[in-house]
């Protein structure tokens, strides 16, 4: 459960801190009060988290013989596919996570995934210790 908490909270963190580096993307309501804001970035977490956890293993799959010729490059289109899903659940429960374009996507999950990866090395040598 601790595990999974963690997770959650470094999603939210990465997908704040991308929303902020990127103009084209748009996470939240700005004029919104902060805890708005902020169950707002969790909300979407969530909902990213799930996505990744149901749905990017089906996509990875599906997608492997391209994946293998791009070597591993297209993995990042399916990074940017799985938020513009997650912008398409979020906006169905009203929640705010928009893309000005798939680009913005593309540079949107490289980012996530930079950071969620650097957050992960950084807790595991720390339990290693």
């Amino acid at each position: 459960m601790l595990r999974i908490l963690g997770h959650l909270v470094v999603s939210a963190l990465a997908l704040w801190v991308t929303s902020i580096i990127l103009p084209g993307m748009h996470l939240g309501d700005d004029a919104a009060p902060l805890t708005t804001q902020a169950l707002t970035v969790l909300g979407v977490a969530v909902i990213l988290s799930l996505v990744d956890a149901l749905v990017r293993p089906v996509v990875k799959l599906l997608t492997w013989p391209i994946t293998c010729v791009t070597l591993g490059l297209f993995l990042l289109v399916v990074n940017a596919l799985m938020l513009l899903l997650t912008s398409w659940i979020a906006a169905q429960a009203s929640l705010t996570l928009s893309f000005d374009s798939f680009w913005w996507a593309l540079a949107a999950g490289a980012i996530i995934g930079l950071l969620t990866s650097i957050v992960e090395v950084m807790v595991d040598d720390d339990a290693a210790e």
